[in-house]
């Protein structure tokens, strides 16, 4: 199984980012997905995820309001529409599959993939 991200890069605060996950080697409409993130020197955090079937979503209260979790079940991707950035947003975003969409622990996910990284300057 293979989760890519993609997409990150450095915007001003403000600004506005998509980050894009491909998914390989799973049957990827079986699978919750979530994104997490994990800024330098602190714990990796839940940001949103979305149910198998596109029609529930769920998102940390930090980025409620500002973020969008989307998926093409036929593509086998699922995206982050980051809007109004903060500096606070700055991290390693990495996409995760699970069972639970509600989960926000990492560890309750079964796969997970390399993340790319977000800068916000202020």
């Amino acid at each position: 199984v293979q989760l890519q991200a993609s997409g990150g890069g450095l915007v001003q605060a403000g600004g506005s980012l998509r980050l894009s996950c491909a998914a390989s080697g799973l049957r990827f409409s079986d699978y919750a997905m979530g994104w997490f993130r994990q800024a330098s020197g602190k714990e990796r955090e839940f940001v949103a995820a979305i149910s198998w079937d596109v029609v529930s979503t769920y998102y940390a209260d930090s980025v409620k309001g500002r973020f969008t979790i989307s998926r093409d079940n036929a593509k086998n991707m699922v995206s982050l529409q980051m809007n109004n950035l903060e500096a606070e947003d700055t991290a390693i975003y990495s996409c995760a599959a699970g069972r639970i969409y509600t989960s926000t622990s990492y560890y309750e996910y079964i796969y997970s993939g390399q993340g790319t990284q977000v800068t916000v300057s202020s």
